[in-house]
This record gives structure tokens, C-alpha cells and sequence, in this order.
């Protein structure tokens, strides 16, 4: 797949959650980040979706798990 020299919006809402998850392929996430740095609208959607998913990660940090758990989860997983 060839990509563009820049990215457009567009482009760059498509790829956005995908780029907070680190899976962009390295050609992407240079041009998403050239991006973000000329473009105030789509830097301040980044930051809006990187501290929504920051908070996440703490609130769910300070709740206990029931025992077991994660256990459960791993055998759900495993019979997909």
C-alpha cells in the first residue's frame, strides 16, 4: 500500500484510536503526527481521546477485581 505524502482530517479521525493504541505502521504514524502538529482541530481531538483513555486506565486501576477474575475472562477468551 502506498501511502500520501501528508494526511488529510480525515485520515488522520480514521486512524486516531489506532495511533493511541501504538499499531500504526511506522509510515503512518509519522504522517499522523506531522499532522497533529499542524493542525489545531484534529491536536485537540488527540487530546481530548488521550485524557478520556488516561482516566479510564486510572479509575480502573483503583478498583479491586473479584476473585477470580481474571481467570474467567482467560477462559471466555480461549473458547473464541
Amino acid at each position: 500500500m502506498t501511502l500520501p505524502d501528508r494526511f488529510t482530517c480525515e485520515d488522520v479521525f480514521r486512524r486516531l484510536d489506532t495511533y493511541l493504541d501504538r499499531e500504526l505502521s511506522p509510515e503512518e504514524l509519522k504522517l499522523v503526527q506531522e499532522h497533529l502538529e499542524t493542525c489545531a482541530m484534529c491536536a485537540g481531538e488527540y487530546r481530548f481521546e488521550e485524557s478520556f483513555i488516561e482516566g479510564v486506565r486510572e479509575k480502573v486501576k483503583r478498583i479491586d477485581m473479584p476473585s477470580g477474575l481474571m481467570d474467567r475472562i482467560t477462559a471466555r477468551l480461549k473458547e473464541k
